[in-house]
């Protein structure tokens, strides 16, 4: 074959890729983390902790008018943190699945409330607290879909497939967005957790009004397993206050109640402070926890510092 063949024959190889690819965007972003966190009545150790995180993002229009997105994120040592892949289907809605970790709706909901950089009951305290959402459910394979009914309201639903033997059936949940008042915002949501033996009903909603500089919000979450005495119900209140553009401080509360008579309500409180210049943010809180998950006799505090630089 001769060189004008070969060229002949590369260029139209060459057509028919491009022909067949689709158009698409790319974008990558990092943020890496530096963070300094201690509690009393443990040994921690060295409180210094670095964490990162890289997302690759690539997205494209389908002939139908449809847009898939690709979304990649490489979470220091823990390798990928999140693989997802979404269709976007426009007036029909958007269906998520997501192939890392994640959690569904109620535990992407757990706790709403306003805070200018953790939960009350999210700071590293000694002991094993209770979290807001422990019924949840929770894998590496769900399904996410995302719809507007109409505006100023959303719904979201969340399809967990059963797997091992633990876990014959999958779980459903769902929940509405509304925000058809000006600085209102409210959140209701419902489902299922099947991924253990002992099923769980579970529930959420929340509150939250923003004015201004001033943020307030209420919550409260409802797990009922189908045997025991293992139920809890979950309450929050936040209150934030953006003294700056840059600066916002905050204080929240979180009280946990054990249907079990053997546990105290689990009780935390903690204050908040987060400052942005530029691509660089520090924040931070400070929390006392009476009753770590319902233990009379242990009450711990903790903190946290964070040193955030987004590329």
């Amino acid at each position: 074959m001769n060189n004008l063949k070969k060229v002949g024959l590369t260029a139209l190889g060459t057509a028919l890729v491009a022909s067949s690819a689709q158009a698409a965007d790319f974008s990558m972003s990092a943020t890496s983390q530096i963070t300094l966190a201690g509690a009393d009545n443990g040994d921690k150790g060295n409180g210094w902790s670095m964490s990162d995180s890289i997302s690759f993002s690539a997205s494209g229009e389908m002939d139908n008018g449809f847009t898939v997105s690709h979304t990649i994120e490489l979470d220091g040592g823990a390798g990928v943190g999140l693989n997802s892949l979404s269709i976007d289907t426009g007036d029909m809605g958007k269906l998520t699945f997501v192939g890392g970790s994640s959690t569904s709706v109620i535990g992407a909901w757990d706790d709403l409330t306003p805070s200018a950089n953790e939960e009350s009951w999210g700071l590293a305290y000694h002991g094993t607290p209770a979290g807001a959402a422990n019924g949840a459910a929770s894998t590496h394979n769900i399904f996410i879909y995302d719809y507007t009914v109409m505006d100023g309201l959303a719904l979201k639903a969340g399809y967990t497939p059963s797997h091992t033997t633990g876990a014959v059936d999958g779980s459903v949940e769902y929940g509405i967005h509304y925000t058809g008042v000006e600085g209102l915002d409210v959140y209701a949501a419902m489902g299922e957790n099947n991924d253990a033996s002992n099923a769980a009903d579970t529930s959420m909603m929340m509150v939250k009004y923003t004015a201004g500089a001033l943020s307030v919000g209420y919550q409260v979450n409802e797990t009922d397993f189908g045997t025991g005495s293992i139920d809890e119900d979950f309450s929050a209140l936040g209150v934030s206050y953006a003294v700056s553009d840059d600066l916002s401080v905050s204080l929240n509360t979180s009280t946990i109640d054990f249907e079990a008579t053997t546990k105290d309500d689990q009780e935390a409180t903690a204050v908040s402070f987060s400052h942005t210049s530029g691509g660089m943010t520090i924040s931070g809180s400070y929390g006392n926890m009476d009753n770590v998950n319902g233990s009379s006799t242990v009450d711990n505090s903790a903190y946290e510092i964070n040193f955030k630089f987004a590329f």
